[in-house]
């Protein structure tokens, strides 16, 4: 079975790697969730991880290798249990194959440990860019978090859309810990959702 495995991180996010695609799949698995879920968390990842245990995988494409991981470390942890699976991954954007034919690739692995590094330094490079920002923000006199005096009832604080959507995990029986990581929130507010919702 040949697959393609993509993921995004918004419902609406497009882009010419989505059209350019002509070839031919059995299966097409898109997740949309953030990047900073690891791989096998992922619900259409784990769909992945099912068919690949039943045997019925050969071939997975996937545009980049960050797409197969939230860091390098669950990249590479990902593609060394694919590589023992047997299977074929195709990385699209670099036209690179880890078993073309059913051969190993003798440099697939310095490749995809390259790449991985490469991605992950590009992730910690935009946050350090960020936190840069918010320190001279604040260092202009510029004020982060709630405004000074300000408070929000507890009606307002369950109808925030992110809170939203860590109530609708805990009610479909999920941990305070897997709702956090859905809903991109700390656990420490999940907790709050949990006791203001009266959830059992």
């Amino acid at each position: 079975m040949k697959i393609k495995y993509n993921r995004v991180s918004t419902i609406g996010q497009t882009g010419n790697r989505f059209t350019a695609d002509k070839d031919v799949y059995d299966r097409i698995l898109l997740d949309k969730i953030s990047g900073s879920i690891p791989f096998k968390d992922r619900p259409q990842a784990k769909e992945l991880v099912r068919l690949v245990e039943n045997g019925l995988v050969t071939q997975l494409v996937v545009e980049e290798f960050s797409r197969l991981g939230r860091n390098t470390g669950d990249v590479i942890t990902t593609i060394q249990w694919l590589d023992e699976k047997g299977i074929n991954v195709v990385i699209r954007n670099l036209g690179l194959q880890s078993r073309p034919e059913g051969n190993r690739n003798p440099i697939w692995k310095m490749v995809s440990t390259i790449m991985s590094s490469l991605y992950e330094m590009e992730l910690e490079n935009i946050k350090e860019r960020t936190m840069v920002g918010r320190m001279v923000f604040v260092q202009n006199g510029g004020r982060l978090g709630r405004p000074s005096g300000s408070r929000e009832n507890d009606q307002f604080f369950l109808k925030k859309k992110t809170n939203l959507v860590a109530l609708n995990c805990l009610k479909k029986g999920m941990t305070i810990r897997e709702a956090s990581k859905v809903a991109k929130i700390s656990v420490s507010t999940v907790l709050k959702i949990k006791k203001l919702s009266a959830i059992t």
